[in-house]
């Protein structure tokens, strides 16, 4: 058994009083988090930050009607029990997470938030025995599945049709240019510079290990200069470019990856077969590439394939011809 689900307590055996202190701190971990994406919004998305400010005035109002329900009911102490204590209660993904992945994925994540909610207040209205707390959790699973509509006022309220397009094109602006791009770069220059050394010694060696152990240090040192080159090149405090620790992962981890690729195939010990799968890795790499240039930096796909496949394609000749010789 896992750790710590022994002590876990199924939702059928909790006492009403635990479903009502459960919806208490379920109510208030919500409305935090709605204000940690209010917060993180702000100074960018000042209208969208607005909407989840009301998303998280509305939980607290929630929050409040459970605790005077409580009070009611149960006396002032509430017992402490979280999501966390309950197996099989659903869970929220990590705020630090939703964050880094934009306003879309910001906005898609409070809208399955209100639907795991809804579904909570329904199956804790049919544990229910007292008709007070009954009404309550149905009126407050009523409420968590009509927030798509109380969102959908409070942006008409907020943003406009320009503004919610002004936002969504910068939003997409500012995962390419943290993102998008360094990984870009380090994807490219992962793939191409490595592949002079690598398929080098493949063919002057024709010692698949050997071959494998300079392609693993080429690609994980490439990374770790890639990844501290783009981080140190710029704060992203002028351009824009958003945070030089982001950046830089992005960077050194898909230089890595772009290296990994045509190293990886020379842990199988036959030479030929090694070389033959990593040349067809090479092949995907670099047409991977082109579509991503053309999808997010726009590039036309047939000159970004020309451009990459073609610089590929001559330090690949380089690596041979240097092996070999």
């Amino acid at each position: 058994m896992l750790p710590g689900l022994a002590n876990r307590r199924k939702f059928q055996d909790l006492s009403e009083q635990e479903i009502l202190a459960l919806a208490i701190s379920s109510e208030e971990d919500d409305a935090r988090i709605y204000r940690l994406y209010a917060e993180k919004l702000r100074a960018d998305f000042p209208d969208s930050a607005m909407i989840f400010d009301g998303m998280a005035e509305e939980e607290d109002t929630h929050r409040r009607l459970l605790i005077d329900l409580h009070e009611t009911q149960f006396g002032s102490v509430i017992p402490l029990i979280r999501r966390e204590h309950v197996a099989g209660f659903y869970a929220r993904r990590p705020v630090w997470l939703i964050e880094q992945l934009g306003l879309e994925r910001m906005r898609a994540e409070a809208e399955a938030m209100e639907r795991d909610a809804a579904a909570f207040y329904l199956k804790a209205a049919q544990r229910s025995q007292d008709t007070d707390t009954r009404k309550l959790l149905g009126d407050l699973a009523a409420a968590e599945a009509g927030h798509q509509n109380r969102a959908g006022e409070l942006q008409e309220q907020h943003l406009d049709a320009d503004t919610i397009a002004a936002e969504d094109r910068m939003s997409k602006r500012q995962f390419i240019l943290t993102w998008v791009q360094p990984g870009l770069a380090g994807l490219m220059d992962g793939s191409v510079s490595t592949l002079a050394p690598i398929f080098a010694t493949a063919f002057a060696t024709q010692d698949t290990w050997t071959t494998f152990l300079v392609g693993l240090a080429a690609s994980i040192g490439a990374g770790i200069s890639m990844g501290f080159t783009e981080a140190a090149s710029d704060d992203g405090e002028l351009s824009g470019r958003g945070s030089p620790i982001k950046r830089g992962v992005a960077s050194g981890v898909m230089t890595t990856v772009g290296g990994l690729g045509h190293a990886l195939p020379y842990l199988i010990a036959d030479f030929w077969t090694a070389t033959t799968l990593a040349i067809i890795v090479v092949f995907i790499e670099l047409w991977a590439i082109a579509w991503i240039q053309n999808k997010y930096m726009e590039t036309p796909f047939f000159r970004a394939a020309f451009q990459v496949v073609l610089g590929g394609a001559l330090v690949f000749a380089a690596g041979v011809l240097i092996g070999s010789g």
